[in-house]
């Protein structure tokens, strides 16, 4: 299948990039029926696109790694009754857990970048990756203000590791416009973005970020900000 989709991409990425959202959904499920999926973490932008397709055919999933603050697990039950929609949830495989955990002790990413990347690489990627298997289209609230490293991304791009179609509808938004989007249709937030954090992932490597610091700095704010991802990104 991958084959055959990576076939359709230059095409649609041409369209794609010209099209407004709801005009891209309507072409991308045209050419992918039941074969669209999207990924979120509750954070902003996620909620926009949660609010964008609630009433269309595609597939909803989370990644719960164990470790996330309540907050997020608080805004995950409330979008849940907001869309009238069951969200899938995909947990890291149990033995590798066990086996990592056992051996390297709880919180072993803080200890150095490898043991966090091999954390994140079982508690998210593994997992992602079993979310993303027979889909040919991944939804993602990436935006280009989230760090340099997505600033020269593409609203759509083909993922070589996961062999999919990545559609990043809001790559162009901006903070204002978010923000804005989020107050006027009344969409439920994660309370700790009015709590200065910015970027959400598990609640042991996250922290709300100080005035002028950068969007990426309260996560895994003990590290170089040249290693800052998790892996579900990586092109």
């Amino acid at each position: 299948m991958s084959n055959h989709i990576f076939d359709a991409f230059p095409a649609l990425q041409v369209a794609i990039e010209e099209l407004p959202l709801q005009p891209a959904l309507d072409l991308l499920l045209e050419r992918f029926p039941g074969a669209i999926t999207f990924s979120t973490s509750f954070s902003f932008e996620d909620q926009i696109i949660t609010h964008m397709i609630a009433d269309r055919d595609i597939a909803l999933f989370t990644l719960d790694t164990g470790r996330l603050f309540q907050q997020t697990y608080n805004t995950w039950n409330a979008t849940r009754e907001w869309i009238g929609k069951n969200i899938q949830a995909y947990f890291p495989d149990a033995e590798l857990l066990q086996q990592f955990v056992s051996t390297q002790g709880p919180d072993a990413f803080y200890q150095s970048v490898e043991n966090r990347k091999k954390c994140c690489y079982i508690r998210k990627v593994i997992p992602l990756q079993n979310a993303l298997a027979g889909k040919a289209v991944w939804i993602t609230g990436l935006r280009a203000e989230h760090s340099p490293e997505r600033q020269d991304l593409s609203v759509l791009e083909w993922d070589n590791n996961n062999r999919i179609i990545k559609y990043n509808p809001l790559l162009h938004w901006d903070n204002q416009q978010v923000r804005a989007y989020i107050r006027q249709h009344r969409i439920p937030y994660n309370v700790l973005h009015d709590q200065g954090y910015v970027s959400i992932g598990c609640a042991p490597c996250t922290r709300a970020i100080k005035e002028h610091e950068d969007f990426r700095a309260g996560r895994w704010w003990w590290e170089n900000n040249s290693k800052k991802e998790c892996g579900l990104h990586t092109r």
